[in-house]
């Protein structure tokens, strides 16, 4: 049997055990040790798989990950979220749909210290949906904006998303920060317009708020300091050069500890909680890591990433059509396998297609998290979708999917703009080099 035959088998396998729900990166490291000693050797196959497991888990580059997971959750129990909704409810929550957008506008604030789709969706069901219902939102509305601006975790820097690609492509992890910016600000502005559109046009799933006073308004700035705060020193620094990645991930998990301490608003109960959960998602997402890298290292002896781009590029198709083959594949990956599983398994064979037409590499980091986006709100995995689910366990599933639609749409065209204005993403990039 060929090298390629064997490829693909193995990519059957993959997919077929991932649907069986067992653990992405163990599936992808049984694969993938199982194909490179069929492929290879089994002698080979042994020590590549210790080799790539203890490269990742050794590894300086990844240690970003951990502390910016830290950072997130540091800042969730020391009730920064609470404060950051708190300002944008007394400021819009009396305009029509206020509570929506305001959570959309907490939903950012909060991605800019979180850096994952899960957290920042939990976290924000936990905190704006009982808000949200308490003044009568329409379940699908309240829950379908949670979920989708959720989503902006994986684009708002910093990412973990970003990290991941930057370190598999070997593009500056710094660059693809800022790319995710202004992306992230046209995004939430198209949320706020689905949002103005859709109560606009059924005003009773949305009754507003009080108006609050001025006064009110004002002395709840206080609770923007935090977040600005953590995001001008984490942002800043890297933007000026002052620090890598990593260091500006141990800045930031320093910077909120020090927050929650000196305002005395985290308890030791919920410093040894933000432990606990670095430790299990980080673990998580390494093992996935360690679990790609052995399956990448697979695929590439079997020379399918290099057969599909040979594939692709007879096409003889222009590269706008190669490139909306490529999002519609990972339109239909995202909704049935997880955002970073997707991405460890698709960039090594869609990267060097991209790269070969000219694409530029931070543009398309940011197009793949769009993307994948569009991915962890669809069904039938919708990972956030299940996420603030499992926090309103009296809210149907369905009700939820029915609710993301709106802004689902919204999604769709913010990535459609990236296409033909792809400065949206680069400009800020520019100014660093």
């Amino acid at each position: 049997m060929s090298p390629t035959a064997i490829g693909v088998l193995g990519l059957i396998a993959l997919f077929v055990l991932i649907f069986s729900r067992m653990p992405v990166g163990f599936v992808m490291t049984l694969i993938g040790f199982i194909g490179f000693g069929t492929v290879v050797s089994w002698e080979a196959a042994r020590s590549l798989l210790a080799k790539d497991i203890f490269d990742v888990f050794s590894s300086y580059n990844l240690t970003v990950i951990p502390l910016f997971i830290l950072m997130g959750q540091i800042s969730f129990h020391a009730g920064i979220s609470t404060r950051l909704f708190n300002v944008a409810y007394k400021f819009i929550g009396h305009w029509p749909g206020g509570l929506a957008i305001a959570t959309i506008g907490a939903c950012t604030g909060f991605s800019a210290i979180c850096g994952s789709t899960n957290a920042t969706a939990a976290t924000m069901a936990a905190v704006t949906l009982p808000e949200m219902r308490k003044y009568h939102y329409h379940d699908s509305l309240a829950a379908g904006v949670v979920a989708a601006g959720g989503s902006m975790g994986i684009l708002v820097p910093p990412s973990v998303i970003f990290i991941i690609y930057g370190i598999m492509t070997e593009q500056s992890i710094g660059a693809l920060f800022m790319a995710g910016i202004m992306p992230g600000l046209l995004l939430a502005a198209l949320f706020v317009a689905a949002i103005v559109v859709w109560v606009s046009l059924s005003p009773e799933i949305a009754p507003r708020g009080p108006r609050i006073s001025l006064q009110e308004r004002i002395a709840s700035l206080s609770g923007l300091i935090e977040t600005l705060l953590l995001f001008v020193l984490v942002m800043g620094g890297l933007f000026l050069g002052f620090f890598t990645p990593t260091e500006a991930g141990a800045v930031g998990a320093f910077g909120s500890i020090m927050i929650a301490v000196v305002r005395r608003n985290i308890t030791f109960q919920g410093f040894m909680q933000s432990l606990f959960e670095t430790t299990r998602i980080s673990c998580m997402i390494l093992v996935i890591v360690a679990g790609a890298t052995v399956f990448g290292h697979f695929l590439a002896v079997t020379r399918i990433p290099y057969d599909i781009a040979a594939w692709v590029a007879g096409f003889n198709l222009p590269p706008w059509a190669i490139m909306s083959m490529i999002i519609t594949a990972y339109l239909l990956g995202g909704c049935v396998i997880d955002a970073l599983a997707l991405i460890m398994l698709t960039v090594p064979i869609f990267y060097p297609v991209v790269i070969a037409m000219g694409y530029d590499p931070i543009w398309f980091g940011v197009i793949i998290v769009l993307v994948t986006q569009i991915g962890v709100i669809t069904p039938p995995v919708g990972v956030n979708v299940y996420v603030v689910s499992g926090v309103a366990r009296d809210i149907p599933l369905q009700v939820i999917f029915r609710g993301v639609i709106p802004l689902l749409i919204a999604l769709v065209a913010g990535t459609l703009l990236m296409l033909p204005f792809p400065q949206i993403a680069l400009f800020l990039p520019g100014l660093m080099r």
